[in-house]
């Protein structure tokens, strides 16, 4: 059985197999058919505040590469240990924005039936 699955389709069919035998349904795997930037897209979309956590986490990250050579007399330990703070920051909030605005769409901003 396994060899005529190997030999007709490869992954993919075996893959969608696997799946339809644990789960007990016909399920499509989809996202082998989707590329990188569509997926990137649709999860953007899904999830908006994830990207702009991760843009404030590199642009904190850039900053604090381009202070390094003007901190002055702070020690690099203590400098860096601020950039990463400010950086985790700046995710955590983030993340609790999304989670925020997901809970407001999803709770209030839901029309009543």
């Amino acid at each position: 059985m396994w060899d005529s699955v190997g030999k007709k389709g490869g992954r993919k069919i075996c893959d969608e197999l696997l799946v339809t035998m644990s789960t007990g349904t016909d399920v499509s795997l989809s996202s082998y058919d989707e590329d990188q930037g569509s997926k990137l897209i649709r999860k953007a979309r899904e999830a908006p505040f994830v990207p702009i956590g991760m843009a404030g986490f590199a642009a904190i990250v850039a900053y604090g590469l381009y202070k390094l050579k003007s901190r002055g007399n702070t020690k690099m330990s203590v400098h860096l240990i601020h950039m990463r703070v400010a950086a985790q920051g700046f995710v955590v909030g983030a993340m609790t924005l999304g989670m925020g605005y997901s809970m407001y769409k999803e709770f209030w901003a839901k029309p009543k039936p």
